[in-house]
């Protein structure tokens, strides 16, 4: 059994000797050369100046409308106004507000921050905090990481006597807010040469444009922008590659009672710290007060200067980080109850009453990863509904709720996260029409699940030196994503379950080589791996050390059954059999002759379990190791619909595993007498 194999296509890049041993000549390790040429690097020059995280940050004066926002801010500092900074609750919005809220402050500003309550107010700008902002006599909103489609909210904003200033990084609508000054890269107007800047980047290009010195400025904030970068995923290219390298040095420095007080809680040393820690440790636990109503929690973390102070918050964010874990699982649980049984969904849409507003986009990008498809939850309160998404594949979300907007009471976000509003009434025209679009998007196949693999390397190339040069990648995030291996042909000797049985230690071993591994949630039932199978790994290589001792390790990403012959992916010409479009040509092709439906047949009869339930890309990689012979995915599938139809077996598709019963008693039929094979043999003669 395979059930869990995570990606439907290994993407394994071949990097070219002469661009390896250029990067070689230009002081690369080996392995990394190799990592780099697989990227398309193959000169030593292009691939320094990528990985560069010392060159100069561009002037923010070149982002549009930014002149205007410095007069603006300048004049409110002058005049001593009541500014508010309103930002938004996630690490990229708080990190934003505080950035913003203390330079202004140190500039002898008059400022408050305010971030609406994701429960009450929900996201951006909103009638009820802008009345309640006039009231406490605010004259300029600055908004961070927020307010681009704020279109409404900018008209209320004049009519309450408030002048706006809009910085923010997601995508624009047709039509820009009337605002005294909208900077965000994204603006199709804008001159700026990054467009990829998170929210906490674009408040610190105005922090730089009021200062002059961009310099100074990152000295001072580069701990908050690396955190907001990071957590928001920006690609770590350009200049937030200076940044996140800059950042991640002054985590490991920090002067901020409160960043130091979370990363003691979090139980990770300073000088620990990288991209990972912050996607894995620090954001989930920031991310958490806004998640959980609290977010004042998280901004009086970042501005607080009693130590003290700071312990408080940290431990309180870690028992709201448990707590949110806790209702994630609830609500996966429910969710995943409320999917129909069969064919996989091409999007999912949920919703429910009791589920937390808070929490559901996490769920929606759990379900997203494991269904291979756009996911969608609702939170109901009476006759409307607050969702959240999460795309897959590169289904553009908001493209998609822009086109669906006559259904939408409203909708932000960008192309992978996006969040809306809706009448419960219209939830089911929604489903209808967002799963059409996914099936047309998804109808080439693009969407099955890929990892791309920077090289196949062999056992010998795993060495210390070789892992420890892998450091000039560094910092690796998205964008410049850690290194993804591939070692074939490799034999389990060994599996110790640790971790309660949570995770996996391996002992692989190829020719004279062993080697140890680590695969994390993961167990051999779920892996579908036994002792003495040959497999194909793909990994991130580590250095662990133990006691005083260092040793090469394998992170595992994913498990495959090891091939003897080539297992060809593409499955249009069976999607075209079941459409009823197939052509005489393609059915040539797809038409199983006799030797590879016996093929099939006698590895399906061969199995010991009652119920076969397995992958289908895993079962037909066994299928040809164990027969040596060439057979594509879209041919296994077509074999299981001939047998299916003439009563040799039970075939149900739960997603992305294949269940398979033999019918007891069954061992003969005429296959001529499929469906299947019907169809294949009138397309093929016609």
């Amino acid at each position: 059994m395979c059930v869990e194999l995570k990606y439907g296509i290994w993407k394994c890049a071949q990097p070219q000797a002469q661009d390896v041993n250029e990067l070689v000549r230009g002081g690369f390790s080996p392995l990394t050369a190799m990592v780099l040429a697989g990227r398309g690097m193959g000169d030593a020059d292009q691939a320094k100046r990528f990985l560069s995280c010392t060159r100069s940050l561009p002037d923010p004066m070149l982002l549009n409308d930014m002149d205007k926002a410095v007069r603006r801010v300048r004049q409110a500092l002058e005049g001593h106004e009541k500014i508010a900074v309103f930002g938004d609750y996630d690490v990229d919005g708080i990190t934003a507000t505080c950035l913003l809220t203390d330079f202004l402050r140190k500039a002898g500003g008059n400022c408050i921050h305010y971030i609406p309550g994701r429960l009450e107010e929900g996201y951006g700008l909103n009638p009820i905090a802008l009345r309640q902002l006039a009231d406490e006599k605010v004259s300029l909103i600055i908004t961070v990481d927020c307010g681009i489609t704020a279109v409404e909210e900018a008209l209320l904003c004049r009519e309450l006597g408030m002048d706006l200033v809009i910085t923010d990084h997601h995508e624009c609508k047709e039509s820009l807010p009337q605002a005294v000054a909208v900077v965000d890269p994204h603006r199709p107007d804008d001159g700026y040469p990054h467009q990829n800047l998170s929210g906490v980047a674009v408040a610190f290009k105005l922090a730089c444009a009021l200062r002059g010195d961009s310099n100074a400025v990152l000295e001072e904030y580069a701990d908050m922008v690396c955190l907001g970068t990071v957590a928001d995923v920006i690609p770590l290219v350009d200049e937030n590659r200076v940044f996140v390298s800059k950042g991640l040095y002054s985590l490991s420095h920090t002067h901020r009672p409160g960043l130091a007080a979370l990363i003691s809680e979090c139980g990770c040393g300073k000088e620990e710290i990288t991209a990972s820690t912050i996607g894995f440790m620090l954001a989930p636990r920031i991310n958490a007060a806004g998640r959980m109503g609290q977010v004042d929690l998280a901004v009086d973390l970042f501005l607080t200067q009693d130590p003290e102070r700071a312990r408080q918050d940290a431990g309180q964010l870690c028992d709201l980080n448990r707590q949110r874990q806790q209702i994630e699982s609830d609500i996966y649980r429910q969710a995943i109850a409320m999917l129909p049984e069969g064919a996989p969904p091409e999007a999912i849409v949920l919703a429910d009453e009791s589920w937390h507003q808070g929490v559901v986009g996490i769920v929606a990008s759990r379900l997203s990863e494991e269904f291979a498809c756009p996911a969608f939850l609702i939170c109901l309160d009476g006759d409307h509904g607050k969702a959240s998404s999460r795309s897959h594949g590169g289904f553009n979300l908001f493209a998609s709720l822009r086109s669906l907007s006559p259904l939408l009471e409203s909708y932000g976000g960008h192309e992978l996260a996006a969040g809306f509003t809706i009448s419960r009434e219209n939830i089911p025209e929604f489903r209808r029409r967002i799963c059409a679009m996914a099936a047309e998007f998804y109808a080439d196949d693009t969407h099955v699940s890929a990892l791309d693999l920077d090289c196949a390397i062999t056992p010998e190339m795993l060495t210390i030196p070789e892992i420890e040069g892998l450091q000039a990648l560094e910092p690796c995030g998205s964008g410049c994503p850690k290194p993804v291996l591939m070692m074939e042909g490799l034999t389990i000797d060994r599996i110790q379950c640790v971790g309660g049985g949570r995770h996996m230690r391996l002992r692989l071993r190829r020719g004279r080589y062993s080697l140890n591994a680590i695969y994390f949630s993961a167990d051999p039932v779920s892996a579908g791996i036994a002792q003495g199978d040959v497999v194909d790994v793909a990994f991130h290589p580590q250095i662990n050390e133990f006691r005083g001792e260092r040793s090469v390790q394998m992170n595992v990403v994913d498990i495959r059954p090891s091939c003897a012959a080539p297992c060809p992916m593409d499955i249009a010409r069976y999607r075209a059999l079941r459409a009823g479009l197939l052509t005489p040509d393609q059915a040539a092709v797809l038409l199983p002759d006799r030797g590879t439906l016996g093929n099939v047949w006698r590895y399906l009869a061969a199995c010991p379990e009652k119920e076969l339930r397995e992958s289908p890309l895993c079962l037909c990689r066994k299928i040809v190791r164990r027969t040596g012979t060439e057979m594509s995915l879209e041919t296994l599938l077509t074999c299981l619909d001939i047998f299916r139809d003439v009563g040799l077996l039970e075939l149900k598709r739960v997603h992305l595993t294949l269940s398979i019963r033999l019918t007891p008693g069954t061992q003969k039929a005429d296959l001529n007498q499929s469906q299947t094979m019907q169809a294949l043999l009138r397309a093929k003669e016609s």
